[in-house]
């Protein structure tokens, strides 16, 4: 009987306040969970509603407002970055010349005579400065007609408004402009289809593949310089002959040397007489190779002519490495800069300096291919000077950081494809299409939008970030959408009544009414 009564005994309070608590966050708990799905039944509605009348991202402004906004915007940007370069190097040239008090005549400086950029900067700006307001009002427009924002958007726009380019009047700037953003376009793809499993290249996880991909493209370079100059554009000639120690008559006597075509013997003797060493070979018209005697007259060490030619190329490339480096960071960072101007000064000068090394290196290691060349063979051959491009590039494995060797590979590249595209087209084995870098350009500038808007993960941190500098905008620059005001701070509040309880039981106790309070949840 005892146990019995035991057994039938009413629930003690105790129990009874335990069972309620119990019931009260069950029954919380289903609130939640419904209020949850109530939530995220308004969020898809507002999604579907959102793809009838899809909304441009800049509220504050109409459509044409924000396009022209944002060509000004990005023609000041480049126009300012183009122009800056080239006062920077009209100023390192004057300081060349220990007229340092010409530094404060802007007569001298900034003159049109001494400083020619203005149409250059222009033509820059109106590519850059066109392509954001044309790409920007395209958005706009097919937003407005296909009522639905989808990647053929980004694609689209992108392509339309890469007629932008033909603000370069230079078909070889527009052609090296276009097979670099094609190299991009690859590399956005590669990245894409490796991420998702569909594609991946034997030795892409090399460790040095990219200094790999830099010497190869370098090679090309080199070998069409010598061989084939006309292939590459006439500034990037330039640049190399300046550059190099080795003057334009030998270059092409040692061309003709390897084609078994007659030496300008004449051209040959007015370059030679003019320096000073004497002891020269004599002069054929068939020669079987140009020796170093004529490769470097000025000195008989072969050692002494490569250090020389490495020094020599450090001081005169050391002003432009430092202007590509200072005035682009001060432009497009001029907070940073304001912040911080010595210390942006001191990584531009070390990030020149590397650079330069770097450079100074691969002409010193190819002058030194080519001089022990000549010491063990008799016979001249124009793949030596392939070789001698791919092993000089090595050098970027000494002298660059990691980061910067795929950058600098996707760099040259181009301009080793520029001068592959000439010799295939000038043998006949490619057609030559007019305006087809014009193509080209747009083509993979649609690619880029989209890459850069869908899967910017693709994109190399450099390009991802100097193209959304350019674009000057929330697409490319995403905030928070406005629509997230109401149901997105619901669902957040809900997911953080999911955490953990406190160990502290005063803290738990005191959190508990907040926690279980749909009154601190705000909008409710």
């Amino acid at each position: 009987m005892a146990s019995l009564s035991t057994s039938s005994s009413p629930p003690s309070p105790t129990q009874q306040s335990e069972a309620s608590e119990g019931s009260s966050e069950r029954r919380l708990r289903e609130a939640e969970d419904r209020l949850r799905e109530a939530i995220e039944e308004l969020q898809r509605r507002q999604r579907s509603a959102r793809r009838i009348h899809l909304p441009c991202d800049h509220a504050d402004e109409s459509c044409v407002a924000n396009a022209i906004g944002n060509l000004c915007q990005t023609f000041l940007l480049s126009y300012g970055v183009r122009a800056g370069i080239g006062i920077l190097l009209r100023a390192f040239k004057l300081a060349r010349g220990q007229s340092y008090s010409s530094l404060l005549d802007l007569k001298q400086l900034v003159s049109e005579k001494n400083l020619i950029v203005r149409e250059e900067a222009c033509r820059i700006g109106l590519l850059f400065g066109g392509f954001t307001g044309a790409y920007h009002a395209l958005r706009c427009l097919l937003r407005k007609l296909r009522k639905k924002e989808t990647p053929f958007n980004a694609i689209l726009a992108g392509s339309l408004a890469g007629l932008s380019i033909l603000a370069l009047d230079d078909s070889n700037r527009r052609r090296t402009l276009a097979l670099y953003l094609l190299a991009r376009l690859a590399q956005c793809a590669y990245n894409s289809a490796k991420s998702k499993n569909k594609f991946h290249l034997w030795g892409s996880h090399w460790q040095h593949g990219d200094a790999l991909l830099f010497a190869l493209a370098c090679a090309q370079v080199m070998y069409a310089f010598v061989m084939r100059p006309e292939s590459l554009p006439k500034s990037y000639q330039d640049f190399i002959q300046k550059t190099g120690p080795v003057a334009r008559p030998v270059y092409k006597a040692v061309r003709d040397c390897c084609r078994d075509s007659p030496v300008d013997v004449s051209s040959l003797s007015a370059y030679l007489s003019n320096k000073r060493a004497s002891n020269f070979v004599k002069l054929e018209e068939f020669p079987l190779i140009i020796p170093c005697s004529i490769i470097h007259p000025d000195t008989n060490s072969c050692l002494a002519h490569n250090t020389n030619a490495a020094s020599a190329t450090f001081r005169k490339t050391f002003p432009l490495y430092f202007s590509l480096t200072f005035v682009p960071f001060v432009v497009l960072h001029l907070q940073k800069f304001t912040d911080a101007p010595v210390r942006t000064c001191w990584l531009a000068v070390k990030g020149a300096v590397r650079s330069t090394s770097f450079l100074s290196a691969f002409v010193g290691i190819f002058q030194g291919v080519i001089c022990l060349h000549r010491k063990v063979a008799s016979k001249d051959h124009k793949l030596v000077y392939w070789v001698a491009g791919g092993i000089s590039a090595l050098s970027v494995l000494l002298l660059e950081k990691k980061a910067r060797r795929g950058e600098l590979a996707l760099y040259v590249l181009p301009r080793a494809g520029d001068s592959l595209w000439y010799i295939l087209v000038n043998r006949h084995l490619l057609p030559d299409i007019k305006n087809a870098e014009v193509a080209l350009f747009c083509l993979c500038m649609g690619g880029i939008m989209y890459y850069l808007e869908h899967e910017p993960d693709t994109m190399a941190p450099f390009l991802r970030g100097l193209i959304r500098r350019f674009l000057a905008s929330r697409i490319s620059n995403p905030a928070p959408p406005s629509n997230r005001s109401t149901s997105y701070t619901y669902l957040q509040a809900l997911d953080a009544m999911k955490k953990p309880k406190l160990q502290d039981n005063q803290e738990a106790e005191t959190s508990a009414s907040e926690k279980y309070n749909l009154e601190s949840i705000p909008g409710l």
